[in-house]
């Protein structure tokens, strides 16, 4: 009897374990279409420079994570429902989301920057090149919200996407002068898909933003776990070796 007490509890015990380690699974939410940080590979897989940091993330943290894609302006909203618990989807820190997420310090920095049909004629980043034009920016973002402050008081003829990739589509397609965008995913597309069609105009000045990975208000020990991983791969140079796959520069301190 004795030892089918032990046995009980020994299995009592494992539940409890196995229920602690379910309770440590972490679901992370990404866009899935902003190559080359996050998108859909041709085999339906989620991948990219924002995927592969969050996966090391959670192997240091030791924890299981999968990964889910949800359109750019349910990203929050997702996270404040407790759908995910992490945001890993290039999301660029300003004051006005730190009212509703808890960002870690920045895992990469870029400038905004433009590029242009060739037989579009804009010759520099300054508003008055784009003046007459149709710029095209994605929605919901800061970059939408610098494009109509600065080129939309221009003059520009603002077009607001969903998604990055539509709007990259417009202009391989001609059905826009210039794309407005970080300057990292810019130099992506370029690189794969936009040398034929366009140019790069040049980097915005004093854009220089930062992105960080999002956790709810109220999570602060997912934070500071979260933190302390990302501070580990930096130090130990996992974070420069998945940077290696993507760009050839530096793109940590890069403003």
């Amino acid at each position: 009897m004795r030892v089918v007490r032990l046995i009980r509890q020994a299995g009592i015990i494992f539940a409890m374990m196995a229920g602690m380690a379910s309770a440590e699974d972490l679901v992370i939410g990404t866009e899935g279409a902003y190559p080359p940080f996050n998108n859909i590979s041709s085999d339906g897989q989620i991948v990219g420079f924002d995927v592969d940091i969050a996966r090391a993330l959670c192997e240091r943290m030791n924890v299981e994570c999968s990964v889910v894609t949800i359109d750019w302006e349910g990203l929050i909203p997702a996270l404040q429902g407790d759908k995910i618990d992490i945001i890993a989807a290039s999301l660029t820190i300003t004051e006005e989301r730190r009212k509703q997420v808890l960002f870690t310090d920045k895992y990469y920095a870029t400038p905004l920057a433009i590029v242009a049909r060739k037989e579009a004629g804009v010759a520099g980043v300054d508003a008055s090149e784009l003046t007459g034009k149709a710029l095209g920016v994605q929605g919901q973002t800061w970059q939408a919200d610098y494009a109509a402050r600065t080129f939309g008081k221009a003059g520009a003829e603002l077009k607001l996407y969903p998604g990055q990739t539509d709007a990259m589509l417009d202009l391989s397609g001609g059905r826009l002068d210039a794309v407005l965008s970080d300057k990292l995913q810019l130099i992506d597309w370029m690189r794969t898909d936009g040398s034929d069609c366009c140019v790069m105009v040049g980097d915005v000045p004093g854009t220089g933003a930062e992105a960080g990975l999002a956790v709810r208000l109220d999570d602060r020990d997912l934070h500071d776990r979260l933190q302390a991983a990302l501070n580990a791969i930096l130090a130990d140079g996992t974070y420069d070796a998945i940077r290696k796959r993507y760009f050839d520069i530096d793109i940590y301190g890069e403003k």
